[in-house]
């Protein structure tokens, strides 16, 4: 559909747009205190109110939760109301489910000049990142759009400087409207997780250091806890994504699988000493068959079909997505089934973790409004609603009377949502409602995080998952224009041979003999470049 197409109906936008947006700043919703006069100013000078708004094209990666009920994230409770309420009909294009095709597709897209008029998408991963992005005439600087006409946003945004800091780029620019994580609560939700009904099955504690987890491991593969009489236990699942930054197991050596910084000084986790003695430790492990022999190939289906058959041991995993998911699924079929959090290992018995997952406010993924949209101002309007009071009730639970209810001024999410039927997650039945079991371009509630997190597991996986420090973690940092292309050649090459070697280096079809070769080769291909790049961007991240 083209632009003139696609707003020939943009005379007939509904009226109560406008009027929803006073519900964050406490004004009578009809005293039109948050409605632009109808002489404001208009970028580009014009002095007449802009057309209503009643179509929009978005762009937004789909998910699993949604996509088993629904087609498209117009069926969302969330957006269903949203449209009542507002009049504008949004038209959501999903990628494929599939990471890979879905950056595909977005890379065919993007270069192209009839775009979406919202695009929302983890900028950061823009080649040169989202200020590039601006550059590139793709997407609209949103710094006086905010000031102007997004009150809900701007109040955010005031009252947290530091979110404001994490959204805004080097040079000032606000890029998108940005999916927040209000609270620490919210923040932490991925981690190892074992098997507490064969830890109590064996009479083993729970692991706490590497030695520990090979002491569990072993046992698990030779002790037979699933009780079957068969030798088919796998131990630990952990695919080839899992080694990524942040992830468990390679923490307790102090580096990740990227780029950290340690007080102060950017560093790159794979070509470091302690990185070889990680590869070891895994190398050892799969060849006595405790890792999962398929972890060089990430399936999703695979993971969940050998933990429901009762296979698997442990795995890294989300708390809702997993722990939640598969408590979910099991409850009927094994009541004796408990996935738990375990503490992020470490090497040594009472070291404090320095790495585990915790997001910051800002993960970088937002809705950024495209130079194809005709009416930026009242996309504004649209996306800014989701921050206010009423915003913030419909994006983290849906519509009240349906999947939630008011108790003494506080949201309560239906009891069915979070125990649905045998055979439905928790995330899935939510997600007939709301993205707030993933992302979306509003600020996540600790009040709706807390009742997602129903299960007792569930609030000890917080705990227990909170622990690490998370010092050594990388800020959103992003090279400038002159760097990116620099710093992405560099890197593409150097990403495809490091996540190569990783692979043979665990799998033994290259000896770790030859590290201190591979060590050299990335040096070779200008890994000194990319930490130079990487260090400069740090002390602009710095000074925001």
């Amino acid at each position: 559909m083209n632009n003139a197409m696609k707003r020939s109906g943009c005379m007939l936008a509904a009226s109560a747009l406008v009027v929803s947006l006073a519900a964050c700043s406490g004004n009578d919703a009809n005293s039109g205190n948050n409605e632009e006069p109808a002489n404001a100013a208009q970028p580009g000078g014009a002095e007449s109110e802009p057309p209503k708004l009643s179509q929009l094209t978005y762009w937004v990666g789909n998910h699993a939760a949604a996509a088993a009920s629904m087609k498209t994230y117009a069926e969302m409770g969330m957006y269903r109301e949203r449209e009542k309420a507002s009049g504008v009909k949004v038209d959501f294009q999903h990628p494929p489910l599939d990471a890979a095709q879905a950056k595909e597709q977005f890379n065919l897209m993007i270069v192209g000049s009839d775009l979406p008029d919202v695009i929302e998408y983890n900028w950061n991963d823009y080649l040169g990142g989202p200020e590039k992005a601006i550059q590139d005439n793709k997407i609209i600087k949103l710094n006086d759009l905010i000031d102007q006409y997004a009150p809900n946003l701007k109040k955010l945004l005031d009252e947290h400087p530091d979110w404001k800091k994490q959204i805004t780029t080097d040079n000032g620019s606000i890029y998108a409207f940005p999916f927040l994580r209000g609270d620490d609560k919210v923040r932490v939700f991925f981690g190892p997780a074992i098997r507490q009904d064969w830890l109590d099955k064996l009479g083993l504690a729970k692991p706490e250091t590497i030695d520990d987890w090979y002491g569990v491991l072993k046992a698990f593969k030779e002790k037979d806890p699933n009780g079957n009489g068969q030798a088919d236990e796998i131990p630990l699942y952990l695919d080839k994504d899992h080694f990524n930054t942040d992830a468990p197991f390679l923490g307790a050596w102090g580096v990740n699988n990227g780029f950290y910084q340690d007080n102060g000084t950017v560093k790159f986790g794979p070509i470091q000493p302690q990185f070889k003695a990680f590869l070891e430790t895994m190398n050892k492990w799969y060849e006595e068959g405790l890792l999962d022999q398929d972890f060089a190939a990430p399936n999703g289906k695979l993971l969940d079909n050998k933990m429901t058959t009762n296979l698997l041991g442990a795995t890294a995993t989300y708390n809702g997505g997993g722990i939640g998911k598969y408590a979910g699924l099991m409850k009927d079929k094994d009541p004796s089934f408990k996935l738990v959090a375990a503490p992020y290992p470490v090497l040594k018995a009472g070291d404090q973790a320095i790495w585990g997952q915790k997001d910051f406010a800002f993960n970088g993924i937002g809705a950024a409004i495209t130079t194809s949209d005709d009416n930026p101002i009242e996309t504004v309007k649209w996306l800014d609603y989701a921050y206010g009071a009423e915003g913030e009730l419909l994006f983290n639970y849906g519509i009240e009377g349906e999947s939630y209810t008011l108790q003494d001024g506080k949201a309560v999410l239906k009891p069915e949502l979070l125990t649905p039927p045998n055979g439905t997650s928790s995330q899935q039945a939510i997600a007939k409602y709301t993205r707030a079991t993933w992302s979306a371009p509003f600020v996540l509630s600790d009040n709706f995080q807390l009742q997602y997190l129903a299960l007792p597991q569930q609030k000890e996986a917080l705990e227990i998952w909170s622990k690490p420090t998370a010092e050594r973690k990388m800020p959103l940092v992003t090279p400038t224009q002159d760097e990116s292309s620099k710093f992405a050649s560099i890197m593409t090459d150097i990403n495809t041979y490091k996540d190569e070697m990783l692979l043979k280096f665990i799998m033994g079809v290259e000896p770790l003999d030859e590290f201190d070769g591979y060590v050299e080769k990335i040096k070779s291909m200008g890994i000194d470049d990319a930490l130079k790049i990487q260090q400069a961007a740090l002390e602009r991240f710095a000074k925001r």
